[in-house]
């Protein structure tokens, strides 16, 4: 009786264990599939000819825009286009792919600047004005972009040039701003060499560079190569003289050293707006033999004392008579060299005078000038009280 007893109790407990041990379904739920179908489910979503298919377009797809993107990052097909661009001290990667882009040298901006970030372009792209072409590949961009000074990350100065700056005082401006040094920046200017056909590079007088340093706002590299800074303001001088500029200077019968010099004339003698008027003078009296006094002698002031570097007050008549090839009132024409750096204003009225009978101008008190035919008339002026040398 005691083991019947136990024996059932055991079995009784048992099956109690196995009922507690049962968790109830929740009410609505069903049985999960065993996992072997779900499987199997998948397996038929992705399989026959939409898997297939599928593959297809997406090996296209990714070859397509992998074939445009290596087109464009190795220069393939590209129309022919040649452009300056210029890199600032505000300019980053971004910035410059823009520039780039909307140049036509570039299609993709976004895999420029990758490219760009895996090869170091932000150390080796720096500030100046470069001529590029859409033969060039991203390498070869951002190498042509490559200034030795330093990178766009490297600490910068802007400079304003003011417009009929001589070269010695462009120089000391650069080398008040630490472009780099006076000493430096001269030897530069007399020694180093610059691939331009209209500078002499066989000369070591720094007036060799006179009128060709365009006056304009820039961004330097702190302790930049003398040179360096000096040929970029070449570069920006050859921008501003561009194709149709050029295309008058074939024309007008001078050399562009010619127009320069006469520019820079212009740009000493006026700072307002008789410019293409003062240009009438200068070629009057470059084409007079006699009949109106002059014989080509141009009687300016400023180039004479551009001989005269150290020259303080009003000009003498023993200033006149310096044997300076600057010195238009002892020869005739025009000077050896430009006498400043004219801006832009100044060269197209050396392309564009205007045309009148003129042969004498003198400063007006009011900051213009006086024009006159003839000798009696200019003297007439200058006896008045509008005179400004009165």
């Amino acid at each position: 009786m005691s083991k019947y007893n136990n024996q059932e109790t055991a079995n009784w407990d048992a099956k109690q264990v196995r009922r507690e041990n049962i968790q109830p379904l929740p009410l609505g739920a069903e049985k999960a599939a065993p996992p072997h179908h779900r499987r199997r489910r998948r397996r038929r979503f992705l399989s026959g000819w939409k898997y297939v298919l599928f593959v297809l377009l997406a090996s296209v797809l990714v070859a397509g825009v992998g074939w445009l993107l290596v087109n464009d990052f190795c220069a393939f097909s590209k129309a022919d286009v040649t452009t300056t661009i210029q890199v600032t001290a505000s300019d980053n990667l971004k910035s410059v792919a823009d520039k780039l882009h909307d140049a036509g040298l570039i299609q993709y901006k976004w895999f420029f600047r990758f490219f760009g970030g895996l090869a170091d372009a932000n150390d080796k792209i720096g500030i100046g004005s470069y001529e590029l072409n859409s033969e060039m590949d991203y390498m070869a961009l951002i190498n042509a972009m490559h200034n030795s000074s330093g990178g766009m990350n490297t600490d910068t100065v802007r400079v304003t040039i003011p417009e009929g700056y001589t070269v010695r005082q462009i120089i000391a401006l650069l080398a008040k701003n630490g472009v780099n040094t006076e000493a430096n920046l001269t030897q530069a200017a007399q020694t180093a060499t610059f691939n331009y056909d209209f500078i002499d590079n066989s000369s070591e007088d720094i007036s060799r560079l006179e009128g060709y340093l365009f006056p304009d706002t820039y961004d330097f590299y702190v302790n930049e190569k003398p040179e360096s800074a000096l040929r970029r303001l070449i570069a920006n001088f050859t921008t501003k003289m561009d194709d149709d500029m050029m295309a008058q200077v074939e024309t007008s019968g001078h050399s562009l050293k010619e127009i320069v010099t006469i520019a820079s004339l212009i740009e000493k003698e006026t700072a307002g707006s008789d410019q293409k008027a003062i240009a009438s003078v200068i070629y009057n009296r470059m084409a007079d033999t006699g009949s109106h006094g002059t014989y080509g002698m141009l009687q300016v002031d400023a180039s004479l004392l551009y001989a005269l570097p150290d020259h303080e007050g009003a000009i003498t008549n023993d200033d006149k008579k310096v044997d300076s090839k600057y010195n238009l009132y002892k020869y005739a024409g025009l000077p050896p060299t430009p006498i400043a750096n004219p801006g832009l204003t100044s060269l197209e009225a050396a392309l564009e005078p205007e045309s009148t009978d003129y042969y004498f101008y003198a400063l007006c008190k009011d900051g213009t000038h006086h024009f006159s035919a003839t000798l009696q008339e200019h003297n007439n002026f200058i006896n008045s009280d509008q005179y400004a040398g009165n």
